[in-house]
């Protein structure tokens, strides 16, 4: 074990599973304290007892604005600081937008997009406090939209136009901002689709290529926190070498 984080803090949401979950085994390997938060609370115990060192489980709603605000103070409260914040968080319900269950889209849009601003906005004054970094994980449909993607791409699109324009904003004042985008990755979010069509698109598509493990993405997340203060890795495209776009 590495200590290459050791005394800083981080946060992590959508830890319950996949890409959050790997993430936040890799910054507590590197020394990191971490709070993992994510609304499978049940889940967070099991990951907490995986951990080297101490984790804090949070019952987290990214899209409850109290909540978002309560697991920050929680975890200011637990480790006294918080350096390092990763906002994963996210749900993906693709479908045609001809008949779409707009409740779908809305789920959406307060979970990928407003989430991820909430957690920023709450978490911000704390991080500017230890010139701390904000991690955005987003996708290679933040960069490229597709047929029966069009909501989460737009989503995706808006972290990273918020990301950008967040960047400008605080990087001088010592915060730093990463956008990570991942390709297609072996987790769970394929499985939030309800319909038929796009859960088996999916299955086609990952049986297609050796898909990403979420492990990958956690150790892109760990180069970019551990570089040198004066580095600012702003941004990691992530696919699989079979991946055509």
């Amino acid at each position: 074990m590495s200590n290459t984080l050791n005394g800083l803090v981080a946060l992590v949401t959508g830890a319950s599973s996949g890409i959050g979950e790997a993430t936040a085994l890799a910054l507590s390997a590197e020394g990191a304290r971490v709070a993992v938060a994510a609304r499978r609370a049940d889940r967070l115990e099991s990951l907490a007892r995986k951990a080297p060192d101490e984790m804090l489980a949070l019952d987290l709603d990214v899209t409850d604005q109290e909540s978002v605000r309560a697991a920050v103070a929680a975890t200011v409260e637990r480790f006294g600081a918080l350096d390092v914040l990763v906002n994963n968080a996210g749900v993906m319900l693709n479908g045609p937008i001809l008949g779409a269950d707009i409740t779908q889209w809305t789920r959406m849009v307060e979970t990928n997009l407003l989430g991820s601003m909430y957690m920023v906005h709450a978490s911000l004054p704390h991080l500017l406090e230890r010139g701390g970094t904000i991690v955005q994980v987003s996708s290679t449909s933040g960069r490229i939209a597709s047929a029966y993607s069009g909501v989460y791409s737009a989503t995706k699109f808006g972290i990273a136009a918020f990301s950008e324009s967040l960047r400008q904003e605080v990087t001088t004042r010592g915060v730093r901002v990463v956008v990570v985008e991942p390709g297609f990755v072996a987790t769970e979010l394929t499985s939030h689709n309800t319909d038929p069509t796009m859960v088996a698109a999916a299955q086609e598509m990952a049986a297609s290529m050796r898909t990403l493990r979420s492990e990958d993405i956690a150790n892109a997340v760990v180069y970019a926190v551990t570089q040198p203060e004066h580095v600012a890795v702003n941004e990691i495209l992530i696919r699989p070498t079979d991946q055509t776009r």
